[in-house]
């Protein structure tokens, strides 16, 4: 089934979900995001109703076995729908949030109105509903006007907002570059004087922010706000900060090649940014656990910054040193990393290693990656004394194959018993 063909399910459920809460007695309305990307032409990614209804009731109307109260104490029901492709709706009865003692999550709510609600959300054009059978927008927080306006401003008092949930210094920015708009001039200040306070966050909620910024395109943009505003270098283990300092990181052109990224791989952005910061290997295995970054992500990230020297000079690297390399899963991501670089630098022996590639990766796997002509078994059934001296023989002669010096398996063994008597 088509993503058109979800995306109007999707929109019908979440009609109807409204229609049978507003049928019941109650006010329902949607709320957040879904109104926010309607009224910027976007298709939502997904739907949330907000309503007068409290949880038990919700599950009364639409029946435990359609329903899930996994958010039940904070007001939250989730609604299946009758088929795979309508998805699911959470169900939010209007609440007021009481503090935030850990600036992560409120230590308890209190059920209220939905002007009440909008005030409690984090910025105004996130704080919009919609009548979806009125068809009506109903602002409480100013959120169309700043959507005119395209900015990004927080409901209220900026620093209450920021204070209650620390995470949303990360959202401003992300909300900010992705849809190029503007950062409000009190919403920035509160951010900056916060800056060093978005350590309290989970690093996996760290994580999932930066992997939302670096997949889009806007990502250069989202990179230099959180450098400005100081979250960047916050989120640095203490040691790199002082390299971050000392390098002036990230400068110009750090930024400018994330900007001709056309890929939405979040592994090859961060490489992209990261690569001028670190030289060992253990430094990136590090900020990558405390960014709690997935094992592939941090092994994607150490090739292609590992990998890079040697692509980019490729027509002067032994055919093996490259082949070895192109035949690595990883190996399109690095020809993509690098001749983003190279079209950069406008450097013409770079570009001329990139085609190179290009060409040898056009090639059949048999041609690429023919099967070797040798195996350590060959080397015990020819008597050869097994040993560490097995990898540099077997190394030795597949570097002879792949540069056509040897071409059957007699020659190769030939070859093996030659280096093994040296």
């Amino acid at each position: 089934m088509s993503r058109a063909n979800n995306a109007m399910n999707e929109r019908e459920f979440a009609v109807e979900v409204t229609r049978r809460l507003q049928d019941a007695g109650h006010e329902a309305l949607w709320a957040g995001g879904c109104v926010r990307d309607q009224l910027l032409g976007l298709d939502p990614k997904d739907y949330d109703v907000a309503t007068s209804a409290r949880p038990e009731q919700v599950q009364e109307l639409f029946g435990r076995h359609r329903s899930l109260a996994i958010g039940a104490s904070f007001g939250v029901i989730t609604i299946l729908g009758p088929e795979k492709s309508a998805g699911q709706i959470e169900v939010a009865t209007f609440r007021n949030d009481g503090d935030y003692s850990d600036g992560r999550r409120p230590d308890s709510v209190e059920y209220s109105t939905a002007e009440e609600d909008a005030q409690r959300r984090d910025f105004t054009i996130n704080g919009l509903f919609f009548d979806p059978i009125k068809e009506q927008v109903i602002d409480f927080v100013g959120g169309r006007e700043d959507l005119k306006r395209r900015v990004i401003r927080a409901i209220g008092d900026a620093e209450s907002r920021i204070d209650e949930d620390k995470l949303r210094m990360l959202r401003a920015v992300r909300f900010t570059a992705t849809f190029d708009f503007d950062l409000e001039v009190e919403t920035a200040r509160a951010i900056e004087r916060r800056a060093e306070q978005i350590n309290v966050v989970s690093r996996e909620r760290v994580a999932a922010e930066f992997r939302r910024m670096f997949s889009h395109p806007q990502r250069s943009l989202a990179v230099k706000m959180l450098s400005d505003l100081g979250l960047l270098h916050e989120l640095l283990d203490p040691e790199l900060r002082v390299s971050a300092k000392s390098l002036a990181w990230p400068g110009a052109a750090t930024l400018e090649r994330l900007k001709r990224i056309s890929t939405q791989q979040f592994s090859l952005a961060l490489a992209m940014l990261l690569r001028d910061l670190l030289t060992e290997p253990k430094s990136l295995e590090q900020l990558g656990r405390n960014w709690k970054l997935s094992v592939d992500e941090i092994r994607s990230v150490i090739w292609l910054i590992e990998n890079e020297s040697s692509l980019l000079d490729a027509v002067n690297r032994p055919w093996p040193q490259i082949q070895r390399r192109l035949i690595q899963p990883l190996s399109r991501l690095g020809l993509e990393f690098c001749e983003v670089i190279a079209n950069h630098t406008k450097n013409e022996a770079q570009k001329q290693s990139m085609a190179f590639c290009r060409t040898k990766l056009s090639q059949p796997p048999e041609v690429l990656n023919p099967e070797p002509l040798l195996t350590g078994d060959d080397l015990n059934a020819a008597g050869l004394k097994p040993g560490p001296k097995y990898k540099l023989l077997l190394d030795s002669v597949r570097d002879a194959q792949l540069e056509g010096k040897i071409a059957n398996s007699d020659q190769a063994l030939e070859l093996a018993r030659e280096l093994d008597q040296n």
